[in-house]
């Protein structure tokens, strides 16, 4: 895929087909996440891979999506879920202020995915508490975010923002989703 092509493609998907990630997909995308540029490249990070379905179904219950929609529109149902979630983890002891770097490998691994077709979305709301317990995470690491995966059943658009303060994604008559984005030129200066 040409680069802007697929920066264009790579939205937030959050229904999903209920086919499984290949595991080579998977290694790519973690080995993506691995070459991503790190504050004195400390590489404080890490991560969990949730693959088998009812690990995933617990980490689905510990998660809140789409909070510009009602719940019934934005929540994916029971067959729109995805297949994978792979959480980020900060590793404080090694650089307590990571969260450039944990931005910068989770924009990596969302690309690799939707390189291969694969979906994703990125998840902050959560409980991070009982995640944390789940995971098995010490005192000295943080769970960042879970990002979700899977096979889109949908599709994403991109709209121009016609008033610079209108920026909530809506679902079309298709309940396909549509994320106004501002203007270019309401968001840079040139000096």
């Amino acid at each position: 895929m040409e680069l802007m092509e697929l920066l264009t493609g790579r939205r937030t998907y959050r229904r999903y087909l209920q086919k499984e990630i290949e595991p080579c997909i998977i290694d790519e995308i973690l080995h993506a996440a691995r070459l991503a540029s790190s504050a004195a490249n400390k590489q404080p990070l890490s991560y969990v891979v949730i693959r088998n379905a009812q690990k995933v179904g617990e980490v689905f219950r510990c998660t809140k999506w789409a909070g510009y929609l009602p719940p019934e529109d934005g929540q994916p149902k029971e067959d729109e879920k995805p297949v994978l979630f792979i959480a980020v983890i900060e590793n404080t002891d090694m650089n307590p202020n990571c969260d450039t770097d944990a931005g910068l490998a989770i924009g990596n691994m969302t690309l690799a995915a939707w390189n291969r077709g694969v979906g994703s979305c990125i998840i902050g709301a959560c409980d991070k508490t009982k995640l944390s317990e789940m995971f098995g995470l010490t005192k000295e690491q943080k769970l960042h975010t879970v990002v979700a995966f899977g096979y889109p059943s949908h599709k994403s658009s991109i709209s121009d923002a016609e008033n610079p303060d209108e920026i909530k994604y809506f679902l079309d008559e298709n309940r396909d989703y549509v994320v106004p984005k501002r203007k270019t030129e309401d968001v840079v200066t040139y000096l």
